[in-house]
């Protein structure tokens, strides 16, 4: 299927991470221009490389996303390389794990600024230029916290769920413009987050990693953590033309993982 987003430019945050990374390649394989966003400029440029390497365009970009204030100047940096953004990807780090109760403020206020109002700000910087051309796509990565509510990621499950509501209310304020706003829900993909969350959780449980990681394979009806270049599809899709009706929606990847309706 051509997807019809060959010459689109597009902006992946995170983009040197394994979820990230692969959301990158893979609208690169469809002709998008991409700019690869991530903390770490080594970790953009690998994944820069490989798009080149597979005969795509990318620009790496190192980005803080905490740094408000140096919003402006990255998005006129990825205007002057490919031209304005036409696809956003909000895909941000994860806070560390934690019970809910009894986090310091600051704590809060510092995730928040990352994971939430740096979204929020820079959706707010490129979404006037989609409106005015009458094409966009905002795409969100979450996670299965904001569905079902994962024990010990506190801070994970209440800042990520609040970016399902603020989507949901932008899809509804320019969907007649041509721009879609949707949210998506990763399971548990085998990248290095996972590899993380799965070595805390032997260490909080007192047991190895490889039975903390076949408990959490055991909880998923599929058998199997999925991969990267699986939620990096769904991805690709909903950035497509052919997405255009799909709006304002939250979609899991997940292979049955979230139990409920």
């Amino acid at each position: 299927m051509d997807l019809g987003i060959s010459g689109k430019t597009a902006l992946v945050l995170g983009g040197g991470g394994g979820l990230g990374g692969a959301i990158a390649q893979a609208l690169a394989a469809e002709g998008a221009a991409v700019a690869v966003a991530d903390i770490s400029p080594q970790a953009a440029e690998r994944t820069a490389e490989a798009v080149a390497d597979a005969g795509g365009k990318a620009v790496p970009l190192e980005w803080d996303l905490a740094d408000l204030g140096a919003i402006d100047q990255h998005i006129a940096a990825v205007e002057g390389a490919l031209g304005p953004v036409d696809i956003l990807v909000n895909n941000t780090g994860g806070p560390p794990p934690s019970p809910v109760a009894g986090q310091d403020p600051e704590l809060w206020l510092q995730h928040f600024q990352s994971m939430v109002l740096s979204v929020i700000a820079i959706t707010d910087r490129v979404v006037p230029l989609m409106r005015s051309r009458g094409w966009g796509r905002i795409i969100t990565s979450a996670s299965s916290g904001v569905i079902a509510p994962i024990p010990n990621l506190g801070l994970s499950n209440a800042l990520r769920s609040s970016l399902l509501g603020w989507s949901k209310t932008l899809a509804r304020e320019v969907a007649a413009d041509g721009v879609t706003c949707n949210v998506v829900v990763p399971g548990r993909i085998g990248t290095q987050r996972i590899k993380f969350l799965d070595q805390a959780k032997a260490d909080r449980e007192g047991k190895s990693v490889a039975e903390a990681s076949a408990e959490s394979v055991a909880s998923i009806p599929v058998g199997r953590y999925g991969e990267p270049r699986e939620y990096a599809a769904a991805v690709a899709f909903l950035a497509s033309a052919q997405a255009s009706y799909i709006t304002g929606s939250v979609i899991r990847v997940d292979g049955g993982l979230i139990a409920s309706l």
